[in-house]
């Protein structure tokens, strides 16, 4: 057996935790088939359609494709539905012991005012019995990141945080910004992310994704950034880096999807080993996988391939993953203690 086809079996096998996935973007041709058969209209249901559905040219019409899933959520028990079936495919196919979902609440729960949608109290309830449903039956602990979606501005701000704060979920630990980022400036959402965070919520914003560093500097200085998402652009900027690396400020990095969305033009010419290089922390992520055609596996499996890892280096990738996560610390010593267990069975049997 080759040494690629010993790394590869590794990294299935491997236990993992994801820190940059989105909650309807994990969502797979056969969850978005059962859902768009449930709801008929823009979405085909039909799986080769489906397929083709995906294909997206720009970031902008992925933002299109993606929003014309996010319609298809449209009661409770679409949420218990979509959140169950995304945990049962993390945990059985990807070996995902941990994962933080970013959640949008306020595409489902706006609707509701206009007679669609679902009330909060709803979209909660579901969301957080389905997580206990996928850590009894799956043994993945899943836990909430609430994230602002930039496009619809202050409005969805202030929606956001009252959903954070006054309809908090018992494993909401973190809040964000996704959406695009081109006129959608990061200092508007100062005041949300300081009460986010004086509420004991972690600062997680997409910054630098489809702009350049200064958007990065922003999520830094002005939302008190703790993690980046994406964070592309950062390697433009040797201070940034710096700052970065100095700060201990982790990159959530989803190389499929910056190529995917036009980010960066190619895997060959993606920063990652740049980042790694100038000592700042990186985790592996899939970002929204069915629509990008990858897995947390095949992330992984593209990482080692950039940064030339061996074993050894891909389980320190996922022990990294686990060690800036939010999750409890008991929570993250049993993780850690597994990879550390399948780590060290792997190097007996080789």
């Amino acid at each position: 057996m080759s040494d690629q086809t010993n790394l590869s079996a590794f990294i299935r096998g491997l236990p993992k935790a994801e820190l940059h996935v989105h909650h309807v973007g994990s969502a797979s041709p056969r969850i978005v088939s059962e859902l768009a058969a449930r709801h008929p209209g823009t979405v085909p249901s039909d799986l080769d359609e489906l397929r083709r559905f995906f294909e997206f040219r720009d970031f902008a019409h992925f933002i299109e494709i993606y929003l014309a899933v996010v319609a298809l959520i449209r009661t409770p028990e679409d949420i218990r539905y979509l959140t169950y079936e995304i945990g049962r495919e993390m945990a059985e196919g990807q070996r995902l012991r941990y994962a933080e979902l970013t959640c949008t609440p306020y595409t489902s729960v706006r609707p509701y005012d206009e007679g669609a949608g679902m009330a909060i109290e709803a979209y909660t309830e579901a969301l957080e019995d389905a997580r206990v449903a996928v850590q009894r039956d799956f043994g993945l602990v899943l836990r909430w990141i609430y994230d602002i979606p930039g496009e619809f501005g202050l409005p969805a701000a202030d929606a956001t945080l009252g959903y954070a704060l006054d309809h908090r979920p018992d494993a909401l630990v973190g809040f964000g910004l996704g959406g695009p980022e081109t006129g959608v400036p990061r200092a508007q959402f100062r005041r949300h992310f300081e009460a986010a965070r004086a509420a004991g919520l972690h600062s997680v914003p997409h910054a630098g994704e489809t702009t350049g560093p200064e958007t990065i500097w922003d999520a830094v200085r002005v939302l008190g950034a703790e993690r980046i998402g994406h964070g592309t652009s950062a390697a433009q900027d040797p201070a940034l880096l710096a700052h970065l690396a100095e700060h201990g400020i982790p990159l959530e990095v989803a190389p499929t999807s910056n190529v995917a969305t036009r980010a960066v033009a190619s895997l060959a010419e993606h920063p990652i080993r740049a980042f790694r290089d100038a000592g700042v922390t990186i985790t592996v992520n899939s970002d929204d996988p069915p629509m990008f055609a990858t897995s947390l596996t095949q992330e992984y499996a593209v990482a080692a391939e950039l940064l030339e890892l061996d074993q050894a280096g891909v389980a320190e990738l996922a022990r990294t993953a686990v060690r800036v996560s939010f999750a409890e610390d008991d929570v993250r010593r049993r993780v850690l203690a597994e990879i550390d267990e399948y780590a060290a069975t792997q190097a007996l049997v080789r």
